[in-house]
């Protein structure tokens, strides 16, 4: 292939390319998401020289928001280029109580990203491949969702001002539904499961009538996917540019655990941050996944010691990670392994309990998927596997508002009273 210097995304931008995951071929910059040599998964591939030149000093003196990390990001070096919400920035919330709850003596955090605009780390990766929709001239902006993907959609076509159609397993939460359609665009319910709208959309983008149509998850995936290292960004630059030494991370696909430890790795070689020194004396972090029971084809494959990820038909609460064929998966497996981490899965009735115990303890109010990766550290933490004496941090990726029916049931008044004092004393509110 011919690289140019000049990206067609910008150039500011110190994306080169696209590189293939699995043969290394490499491709210009455009919307192409699968190699033509071995169908493998693209990445985006950067100028290293102009990775390195980036400083604390610039980062910190950007806005409040993702963009700050623009000189780190395949787009968005400019704000006038920019499709966004200006998403990130969450907080990262320090969790004593929870800590001595799950044996944890280390500092724990958790990383709350359900303080994005549309309340899901969503935003983070919809923002990057919009505005790379944007420089590559699309006009439509569309995706295949399991809920909060279709919900920033959405949202930022609304802003933007660009037709959106977003499409969904039918049987979604109620909440994630409206939160899509409120915008106004084109919403889709398909009459099957996840796998099978992804399955449809990477139909639709290869016909006519979606030629001009951005699938943030489909063709412009490569940029899509670049969004999420902004997490790995973002806890590195709150915790005083230092890597913490363990990181628990929800997976559907298996991608946001794969751009968080490429993140750390870009923080560490540009010189922008410190990872730390190990019990075994090495300089590095672990990294760890959560599944749900219903949904875990890349935690059963760690288990089994094999590269074979077996799809699933997803069942359980946990929809927001259910994608029974995941994308990402070997490559999540393969972060997990070099780390030395490890992956475990929570069923519903541990989601639940882990969503009221997240709440309890932090404030932090999670959707389903903050509850898997709530139980699974705990769990990590009781099997050993997860070492209680080294700071940690785990994801909550969504709002628990999206997905009320989870707790419904074991949630509601503790005392029941008519409006007196009496009342209230023989109630026990009193003495």
């Amino acid at each position: 292939m011919t690289t140019s210097v000049i990206s067609p995304l910008g150039v500011d931008s110190p994306a080169r390319g696209l590189e293939c995951r699995g043969c290394g071929a490499r491709f210009p910059l455009a919307a192409q998401h699968a190699c033509y040599e071995c169908f493998g998964p693209l990445e985006v591939w950067y100028d290293a020289e102009a990775l390195a030149r980036v400083t604390r000093a610039q980062i910190q003196a950007g806005p409040q928001n993702i963009w700050r990390y623009a000189g780190l990001l395949p787009v968005g070096q400019h704000e006038a280029d920019r499709v966004t919400l200006d998403p990130g920035l969450t907080p990262l919330v320090r969790a004593d109580a929870l800590a001595a709850e799950i044996g944890l003596r280390a500092p724990l955090w958790v990383k709350d990203d359900s303080a994005n605009p549309t309340h899901s780390f969503k935003d983070r990766v919809v923002s990057v491949a919009l505005t790379a929709a944007k420089a590559l001239g699309f006009t439509r902006y569309a995706c295949a969702s399991t809920g909060n993907l279709a919900n920033s959609v959405a949202a930022h076509a609304a802003r933007a001002g660009v037709p959106s159609i977003v499409f969904i397993p039918h049987d979604l939460e109620q909440g994630k539904i409206i939160t899509t359609a409120v915008y106004g665009g084109d919403l889709v319910a398909i009459e099957g499961s996840y796998d099978d709208v992804n399955r449809l959309c990477s139909e639709l983008v290869e016909t006519d009538d979606f030629e001009d149509t951005a699938f943030v998850n489909v063709n412009v995936r490569p940029f899509y996917a670049e969004g999420s290292k902004t997490l790995g960004y973002e806890v590195a630059e709150q915790l005083g540019w230092r890597i913490p030494a363990q990181v628990v991370i929800p997976m559907a696909s298996g991608e946001l655990l794969t751009k968080v430890d490429k993140a750390f790795q870009e923080l560490v070689e540009a010189g922008l941050a410190v990872a730390p020194e190990l019990p075994d004396g090495r300089r590095g972090w672990k990294v760890f996944g959560a599944q749900s029971a219903g949904c875990n084809p890349i935690a059963t494959a760690l288990h089994a010691d094999t590269d074979v990820i077996t799809p699933v038909k997803p069942t359980g609460i946990a929809k927001s990670l259910n994608i029974g064929d995941p994308a990402a998966g070997l490559y999540a497996l393969e972060a997990v392994r070099r780390t030395g981490g490890w992956m475990d899965y929570a069923s519903d009735d541990e989601i639940r309990d882990a969503i009221r115990l997240l709440a309890r303890t932090t404030g932090v109010f999670a959707e389903t998927a903050g509850g898997v990766t709530t139980a699974v550290t705990a769990k990590l933490i009781a099997s050993g596997k997860l070492d209680p004496t080294l700071e940690t941090v785990v994801y909550n990726t969504g709002e628990g508002l999206k997905t009320l029916d989870a707790v419904s049931a074991l949630v509601g008044p503790t005392y029941r009273v008519k409006p007196s004092l009496k009342a209230a004393r023989e109630a026990g509110l009193l003495s």
